[in-house]
């Protein structure tokens, strides 16, 4: 884990902003569950027809921005629906609002809210809410991983054999044969297991907590990352890039875990 110039950051309480930060997680989660298999998502496709958006994505995303912009008047933001909102260069929060769009509009609860909150491109922030589960996850830079309070460590697994791995598919896998299905074919005779979540962020997460023994995925944005790379390392995890001509793909997990999925996948 990279280390942080603290010096500057003396004008900001972590503990009093990671408060903030739970508190709008939760009530974010709150407007998840207020549609979740209701009859109002109002649902839309953005780049193609595997990438969709509902009513509760966009919602949620203008209530975290509106108190973001409150309670930190001069810190940017960068969320997965409006893009860029310019701020301090110095602080970048980096939110998606609801992570896993694809289960939420089938009625599937795996879902989340997911807050990353940077300082001078470094994360010291992060807050990942399952509002279905009411799964809290957080983490300070330095301070460990918690899960609802409870501290976590990621999986002590060290053969692929007993493992239990998770992965996701970029949105163009229809038109992009590189698309993660080979890695899938590399892997899965040699694993106990896989699951496909549908939320990067909760995928991060269970890594975190050891329910996963690790996660690989290419193709991701920052948005689907910030917040629980950051929970993966404070639970003691390894975040390693694999690949650099596909967006954010990462692989994570314990180190012997990660550097054996390293050997398989490409």
């Amino acid at each position: 884990m990279e280390e942080i110039d603290k010096s500057d950051m003396s004008t900001l309480d972590l503990d009093k902003t990671l408060e903030l930060a739970v508190r709008w997680a939760r009530a974010a989660g709150n407007i998840h569950l207020c549609y979740f298999r209701g009859n109002e998502l109002d649902i839309h496709t953005k780049s193609n027809v595997y990438d969709v958006v509902t009513r509760a994505d966009r919602e949620s995303e203008a209530f975290l921005i509106e108190e973001i912009d409150k309670a930190f008047p001069g810190h940017a933001v960068l969320g997965e629906e409006s893009g860029v909102h310019a701020g301090c260069a110095e602080y970048r929060w980096v939110i998606d609002p609801l992570d896993g769009t694809n289960n939420y509009s089938q009625g599937l609860p795996v879902f989340t809210v997911s807050i990353g909150l940077q300082y001078q491109g470094k994360t010291v922030l992060g807050v990942v809410y399952a509002p279905y589960f009411d799964e809290l996850y957080t983490a300070i830079h330095g301070r460990g991983a918690f899960l609802n309070g409870r501290k976590i460590e990621v999986s002590a697994k060290t053969d692929l054999e007993h493992a239990v791995l998770g992965t996701g598919f970029p949105y163009d896998k229809d038109v992009n044969p590189d698309n993660n299905a080979s890695n899938l074919a590399a892997l899965l005779p040699h694993l106990r297991g896989i699951r496909r979540m549908g939320s990067a962020a909760y995928d991060l997460c269970c890594v975190a907590a050891g329910f996963l023994d690790g996660y690989w995925e290419l193709s991701l944005q920052p948005w689907d990352v910030c917040a629980g790379m950051l929970i993966v390392e404070e639970a003691g995890g390894v975040i390693k890039p694999f690949r650099e001509n596909r967006g954010i793909s990462i692989i994570a997990g314990n180190a012997v875990i990660v550097s054996k999925i390293e050997e398989k996948i490409k």
